[in-house]
C-alpha cells in the first residue's frame, strides 16, 4: 500500500503553496548549465530582494514573456523604452532599478561568454566545476551567504552585473545546483548528491 503523506521536504517548502512545492520539488538544486536558464533565475532572484519567493515565482511566466523568454542577446538590446513599456506589465514586479538590472546582467553575461565560452561555463569553473554538497539538518544550519558567495557577488559586480550582493549570489548558487543545500532529511538531497538530478 502507497503511503498518501506528501516526502519529506525542507523546510521553506514543506507548508509552502502548490507552485513553490513544485520548484523544490523539480528544479530547485538541479546543476544548471545553460545561459538563458542562468539569466533567468538570476533575474528572478533579484527580483525577490524586499519580497518573498512565492511572489516572484507566481510572475515568472510573466518574467519570460517581458524579456523575450531571457535570450541574453534580445535583452540586452532591450531599449529604455522597452523598459518603461514594462513598467506598466502588471504580469512582473515593476521596480525600475531591478528591470533595468536584468538588461544590465544580460550585457554583462554575454561579455563573459565572449572571453569563457559561455557564461554557465564560467560560473561552473568558478565553482570547481562540481556540486558542492552540503549536510545540513536544520533551516537554521543554512547560511544566507558564504566566503564563495561573497567572492562570487565582487567578481559579478567588476564584470557589471547588478543586484548581486552576496546573499542573492548563494541563493543563485543553491537554485542553480552549484550547491546542494536540500536537508538531509529532505527527499530531494540524496538525489542530488548522487547526480539522479
Amino acid at each position: 500500500m502507497r503511503s498518501s503523506l506528501p516526502p519529506p521536504r525542507c523546510a521553506w517548502a514543506t507548508a509552502a503553496p502548490e507552485l513553490d512545492q513544485i520548484y523544490h520539488d523539480t528544479e530547485w538544486g538541479v546543476p544548471l548549465r545553460e545561459d538563458r536558464a542562468l539569466l533567468e533565475l538570476l533575474t528572478l532572484e533579484g527580483a525577490q530582494a524586499g519580497l518573498s519567493w512565492s511572489t516572484v515565482l507566481r510572475k515568472r511566466e510573466g518574467y519570460r514573456r517581458a524579456f523575450a523568454g531571457f535570450d541574453p542577446a534580445a535583452v540586452a538590446s532591450m531599449s529604455p523604452e522597452n523598459l518603461a513599456e514594462l513598467l506598466c506589465d502588471t504580469g512582473i514586479v515593476r521596480n525600475r532599478l531591478k528591470l533595468a538590472s536584468t538588461v544590465a546582467n544580460a550585457c554583462a553575461l554575454l561579455g563573459v561568454a565572449a572571453q569563457h565560452g559561455s557564461f554557465a561555463a564560467w560560473l561552473w569553473d568558478f565553482n570547481t566545476g562540481a556540486p558542492l554538497h552540503n549536510h545540513w539538518t536544520t533551516p537554521a544550519d543554512v547560511p544566507a551567504n558564504t566566503p564563495s558567495s561573497e567572492r562570487l557577488s565582487r567578481e559579478l559586480r567588476g564584470r557589471g552585473f547588478r543586484f548581486v550582493g552576496p546573499t542573492i549570489c548563494y541563493a543563485l548558487m543553491q537554485a542553480s545546483g552549484l550547491v546542494n543545500d536540500h536537508l538531509t532529511g529532505c527527499f530531494r538531497h540524496a538525489p542530488l548528491r548522487e547526480g539522479r538530478g
